[in-house]
């Protein structure tokens, strides 16, 4: 069903890590570090700056993957695993996209599952890989037959 998109990226969108929208994202996972909200303890840091989580990343617009089409609803968060060159600082232009890497079916229990693989990227604007991503997606039976209606 999503074979025919394995290899194929989206359009590359400029992102900024902006201070207000760090602190918004610590406070909502409840970590208090003052390394992503104090502008005093970022500069004493050895980055001389805030960062943002780790886990901000999935803040980020990444563009559209041309003729994917998910449904909004019913789709379950399988797993997504983060890999760091180095960590984002706070005020930073970050060059976003993904990448459909695999796709593949299983038997479950609840029927036949699919596992859609995407791999994010964020980088600088020079080029280098600052960030990915990897998420699996898991689509259910269900899911699968009512996008085909």
């Amino acid at each position: 069903m999503f074979t025919e998109h394995i290899g194929k990226c989206s359009n590359k969108v400029k992102n900024i890590v902006e201070r207000s929208a760090v602190k918004k994202f610590a406070e909502a996972i409840g970590d208090p570090n003052p390394i992503y909200w104090d502008e005093e303890t970022g500069k004493k840091s050895r980055y001389k700056n805030n960062i943002a989580p780790p886990t901000f990343p999935r803040v980020f617009d990444y563009g559209v993957i041309d003729e994917l089409k998910l449904p909004s609803k019913g789709l379950i968060h399988g797993e997504q695993i983060f890999h760091y060159e180095r960590p984002l600082l706070v005020g930073e232009e970050i060059i976003c996209y993904s990448k459909v890497e695999d796709y593949y079916e299983k038997k479950g229990s609840i029927g036949k599952l699919g596992f859609l693989v995407i791999k994010s990227y964020g980088e600088d604007p020079s080029g280098q890989i600052i960030f990915t991503s990897t998420q699996t997606i898991i689509i259910t039976e269900a899911v699968r037959k009512a996008m085909i209606v």
